[in-house]
C-alpha cells in the first residue's frame, strides 16, 4: 500500500492537550453541580463533537444547561491553551512530507473556530491541503468528514490513511473504507485502541514518521527515503 493522502486527527494526535480536555470537562461539572466524570469516561469522549461528547459522559446534563456548560468548558480550557505543545517530533513530520510532496489535511472532532485558532497560533495551516472539522459535518465515527476531504483532493480510499489517537478516528477509518494508525500516546488506551482493529499501531511519533516513510507516495510515486 501507498498512501498519497495522510489524514491526522488533532487533540492527542499532533498536541498534547487530552489532559486539558480532560480537566475542563470535570472542571465544567463542578462549576454547574453535575456529577464529575472519571479521567477515564472523560478521555473517552475525546475526538467527538463537543456536544455529543458532553451528553455522553455527562448523562443528566440537560439541553438547558448545555450552553452554559460549553461556556465554562472553553473558558477552563482556554486557560490551560498557552500550556499546550505539539508532541515531539510532528512539525518535522509535517515538514517531511510536505517535502516529499504527500498531501496532508485534518479530520477533527474540534470546531471550525478550534481548528482555525490553533492552526494559526501554531503557524501549522500551510501544510493541510484540506480540513474538515465535526460542527460541519457528522461528528465520528461517521465516515463524512474522509469522504469530503477525499472527493475535495480527488484522491481515492485505497490512497489514504487516517491517523488517530481514539476508536472513534479508527472506526471512521473503517466506515470510510480506508486504512487506519493508531497511536498510543493519546487519549485511548491501547486495549480500546486493539479492539477498533486499526491497520497498524505505533507508541509515538518516530514510530509513525517510520512507518509513513515505508508507506507514502513521493513526486516520484516511491516511498519516502
Amino acid at each position: 500500500m501507498r498512501y498519497s493522502l495522510v489524514v491526522f486527527d488533532w487533540d492527542g494526535t499532533v498536541i498534547d492537550s487530552t489532559q486539558s480536555i480532560v480537566q475542563a470537562i470535570q472542571s465544567a461539572c463542578r462549576d454547574l453541580g453535575l456529577e464529575v466524570p472519571s479521567a477515564a469516561q472523560a478521555r473517552w469522549v475525546i475526538g467527538l463533537s463537543l456536544e455529543s461528547a458532553l451528553y455522553k459522559v455527562v448523562p443528566t446534563l440537560t439541553a438547558e444547561q448545555l450552553p452554559e456548560f460549553i461556556r465554562r468548558y472553553k473558558f477552563h480550557y482556554f486557560t490551560r491553551d498557552p500550556d499546550l505543545c505539539l508532541f515531539d517530533g510532528i512539525s518535522t513530520l509535517f515538514e517531511e512530507l510536505r517535502d516529499n510532496g504527500v498531501t496532508m489535511a485534518v479530520a477533527t472532532g474540534k470546531s471550525r473556530v478550534g481548528l482555525d485558532r490553533v492552526l494559526e497560533q501554531k503557524k501549522l495551516g500551510h501544510y493541510f491541503a484540506a480540513t474538515r472539522t465535526a460542527d460541519e459535518t457528522f461528528s465520528k465515527p461517521h465516515p463524512q468528514m474522509l469522504n469530503e476531504l477525499m472527493e475535495t483532493l480527488a484522491i481515492p480510499a485505497e490512497e489514504t490513511v487516517m491517523i488517530g489517537d481514539t476508536s472513534h478516528d479508527i472506526l471512521m477509518a473503517h466506515n470510510a473504507g480506508v486504512e487506519s494508525i493508531a497511536v498510543t500516546y493519546g487519549a485511548h488506551s491501547l486495549r480500546e485502541l486493539n479492539e477498533s482493529k486499526p491497520t497498524r499501531i505505533v507508541d509515538d511519533v518516530a514510530g509513525l514518521a517510520g512507518l509513513l516513510q515505508m508507506h507514502c507516495k513521493t513526486n516520484g510515486s516511491q516511498a519516502l527515503s
